[in-house]
């Protein structure tokens, strides 16, 4: 049996696949040296569509967003959605992106199961 509480292997598997999505992107060449301009990162619209790609959105917003919620042991998404614009943008554009379609897959399935949890509250 496991030492670590349903709660720690959740944000423990979030990390792994956070680390898993940074590596697929950096494989695919997906992942910018550049930070965009703050401007475009405050765009209110649901994954930045109307200021970043997809793949910007992930790396500029998302995984920051998610480590931090992850590193802090604060409550997490229920819902994330992911993986179906991934395979409507990511998926017609690139050809070997179905590692990068699965690692996103796996972190919308684990925020679902998430229910809103804390690591602090446990």
């Amino acid at each position: 049996m496991s030492d670590l509480s349903e709660s720690e292997n959740l944000y423990y598997r979030l990390s792994h696949e956070l680390l898993a999505l940074e590596s697929e992107m950096r494989r695919l060449e997906l992942w910018q040296a550049a930070t965009p301009h703050p401007t475009v990162l405050a765009s209110t619209e649901p994954f930045c569509v109307d200021t970043l790609t997809l793949p910007q959105w992930l790396q500029f917003v998302f995984v920051p967003r998610m480590t931090s919620l992850v590193e802090d042991g604060e409550p997490l998404p229920t819902a994330c959605g992911i993986k179906p614009l991934a395979e409507e943008t990511i998926g017609r554009q690139q050809d070997d992106s179905g590692e990068l379609i699965g690692i996103l897959d796996t972190l919308d399935q684990l925020l679902s199961r998430s229910s809103g949890i804390a690591l602090s509250a446990v």
